[in-house]
């Protein structure tokens, strides 16, 4: 895994940075409506499966932009090249689940072979099973088709990787709507930001 160690003092985001990391600690939360008909029709005529077609989606978009990247190395601010999804497979047979991460890949079809490589080799695990320190959290709530959803990560106030989530989609019109969520760190994005991210994954989808 490689990264670039990041040159606060000349950075154009360094007093944000140094604010909402030092004097106010916030993560922000947004859940946008993304329509998921056009993958839907893809992965059902590719033999592929919705949900690592979902997550290979988010993970091609957060890895378009630099603002998804940052994490820390040994302490020290750190952006790095790449950054996997580490996500949670649910165990019907005892309502658990296992995590682990796959390694991001470009081609949605390669990205899918992995994610299917990793699925066998976990499973018979539970729980966490792989931490690197280049991932971002991803989950699905497949149950419950909902109008925001947040999650509260209780450490000194300092990470900043994003946490995705996605719940059920439901047809509306003919169409099938799905909530999106994001949360994440304000020093190292801004309103702007999460609104790109959601509209290129709706760009990505509707033009594969």
């Amino acid at each position: 895994m490689n990264y670039t160690v990041v040159d606060i003092e000349n950075w154009s985001r360094a007093s944000l940075f140094n604010f909402y990391i030092g004097k106010l600690r916030v993560v922000m939360s947004l859940t946008v409506d993304i329509d998921v008909t056009h993958l839907l029709d893809y992965v059902h005529k590719n033999g592929l499966r919705f949900y690592p077609a979902m997550i290979w989606a988010v993970s091609k978009i957060a890895n378009s932009h630099d603002e998804f990247k940052y994490g820390w190395k040994d302490d020290v601010l750190v952006k790095w090249d790449y950054i996997f999804p580490s996500y949670a497979n649910f165990n019907k047979s005892d309502e658990t689940f296992t995590k682990y991460p796959t390694e991001y890949r470009e081609s949605l079809e390669e990205f899918h072979s992995l994610y299917i490589d990793d699925r066998e080799k976990y499973k018979d695990a539970r729980g966490l099973q792989k931490s690197v320190p280049n991932a971002f959290d991803v989950s699905c709530l497949p149950w419950v088709n909902y109008r925001h959803f947040d999650v509260h990560v209780f450490d000194e106030g300092k990470f900043i990787a994003p946490v995705v989530t996605w719940g059920k989609y439901e047809q509306k019109d003919g169409r099938f709507i799905m909530p999106l969520s994001v949360n994440i760190h304000h020093a190292v994005c801004d309103g702007f930001h999460l609104s790109r991210f959601f509209n290129e994954v709706q760009q990505l989808i509707d033009s594969l």
